[in-house]
Order: C-alpha cells, then sequence, then structure tokens
C-alpha cells in the first residue's frame, strides 16, 4: 500500500456478495477514512441507482454516501453533459435514470444513444427505433457491453452487450463504453478521484474488469471473496501486484 493516495473499490464480490457484507469491509472503509485516503465504489450494474446501492452497504455497515460511488449511469451522464449535446435516447431501465439528471430524455432527433439492460425491454421494435436514431447521426454509449448475467435461479439470461453488439453491426457504428473495463471507465473515475492513476489502487474480484485497472496504470489488488480463486501467478498475469483473501487484508 506505500505510495497509494487513492482506491476504487468494486462492489460485488468486494465489498458485498449476494448484498451481505463481506466480514470487515466496514471497518476497511472506516479506516480508509481515518487515514484520509480518496476512494469510491465503482460497480458496472444498471439495475439500481446509486442511493440504492449506498443503502445496500450501510445496511451492511458499511459507511458509504452516493456521491462515492460510481456506476455506469452516473459516468454516462458525465460524459453527455461534457459534450455540450444533452439530447438522448433512453433503452435504459427506469433505475438507471435518477444518475441520468441533466440528460434530455428525446425520441425524435437524439444526440446519444444510451443503453443499458432493459432485458425483455429490447424488442424489435426498440431496436429498430435505436438503430434509426443511429442512422440519424447520434453517437451510440453503452453503460457496459457484458454478454450475459446469472439471474438466480432462472440461470444465465443475455444482459445488455450483445444488445450493443447487434446495433453496432447493423449501424456499422462503434459504441462508446463507459463501464469496466473500459480505458473509459477508469479515465472518468480517476478524474472524480482527483488522484494520479500511479497513485491509484483499484480493488476487485474479476481479473478482466478490475485487472485493466492496470492499463489505464493504476496499480492492482485482487480479492478472493467473489469471481477470483486463481493463484498468486494467475493474478499477476490479470495486471494484479496485490492478492489478498478479503478486503480486510488489505490494511
Amino acid at each position: 500500500m506505500r505510495g497509494i493516495r487513492g482506491l476504487l473499490l468494486d462492489v460485488d464480490g468486494t465489498l458485498l456478495v449476494n448484498d451481505e457484507p463481506v466480514p470487515g469491509a466496514g471497518d476497511f472503509i472506516a479506516e480508509l477514512r481515518r487515514r484520509g485516503l480518496a476512494f469510491r465504489v465503482t460497480t458496472n450494474t444498471t439495475r439500481r441507482p446509486r442511493r440504492e446501492t449506498a443503502e445496500v452497504l450501510q445496511r451492511g455497515g458499511i459507511e458509504v454516501r452516493p456521491g462515492e460511488i460510481l456506476g455506469p449511469a452516473a459516468l454516462a451522464r458525465r460524459r453527455i453533459i461534457e459534450s455540450g449535446s444533452l439530447r438522448a435516447g433512453l433503452l435504459v431501465p427506469p433505475s438507471a435514470r435518477e444518475d441520468l439528471s441533466g440528460v434530455i430524455e428525446d425520441e425524435a432527433k437524439p444526440d446519444w444513444v444510451v443503453v443499458g439492460d432493459i432485458g425483455a425491454g429490447f424488442t424489435f421494435q426498440r431496436l429498430n427505433q435505436a438503430f434509426r436514431w443511429l442512422l440519424g447521426g447520434a453517437k451510440l454509449l453503452a453503460l457496459h457491453r457484458n454478454r450475459c448475467w446469472l439471474a438466480g435461479p432462472e440461470g444465465l439470461v443475455l444482459d445488455a452487450g450483445a444488445f450493443v453488439a447487434a446495433l453496432e453491426y447493423g449501424a456499422d457504428v462503434t459504441a462508446e463504453v463507459v463501464g469496466k473495463p473500459a480505458p473509459a471507465f477508469f479515465e472518468l473515475a480517476l478524474a472524480d478521484l482527483g488522484i494520479p492513476a500511479a497513485e491509484t489502487l483499484v480493488v476487485g474480484d474479476d481479473p478482466e474488469t478490475d485487472g485493466a485497472g492496470r492499463a489505464a496504470g493504476c496499480r492492482v489488488a485482487l480479492v478472493r471473496t467473489g469471481k477470483f480463486a486463481g493463484t498468486d501467478d494467475d493474478a499477476r498475469q490479470a495486471g494484479a501486484e496485490i492478492v489478498a483473501d478479503s478486503v480486510a487484508q488489505l490494511l
């Protein structure tokens, strides 16, 4: 941890497992505050806004404020606001709209097409409408491009990435992705954190999405409370220099 001034902390599999707190995660956050270390909590989920994510963390004794949580919808909002072109066609769940304040929903001629996970809302009519917006000059902004996700007893189901790929192919465009592991995610997250990449530690359980912090110039730590169950050599190959059984061990 020498030389670290800021942290980007994953949620699922790192601070929470199945919405239950990882033992010691609350104390870990409290210790970061005591030491004056800046941090942001990061997530790729679009199924609930930052406010609800903060409520789940707080119920588990992990004191994180909504403004300290960076999800793809909040980062998409920042990207759109900074562009000065505020009109967007929104293919996002209702929960994500809470984090898109200031973005003007426009179903006629939007500047952006924003895609999150709307599940059964990905009908032919809705996708074809987005296709026509893209042909009209709108830019495609993907909150993430995960292929699928594990929906409890339902098993694996298609996620937003499959539909992003369909729109890319149909309209012959390339999506700008703001969720992990896209470089834009880490650029925007570091800008919000206000700490240089070389002094920032990315902490997570996913060698692909969290390990990508290495390419952004950050240092990386992988924890074994979620997806990652490999060896130290596996972790190093993913760009991690620190491996821990949980976040509680990091400090």
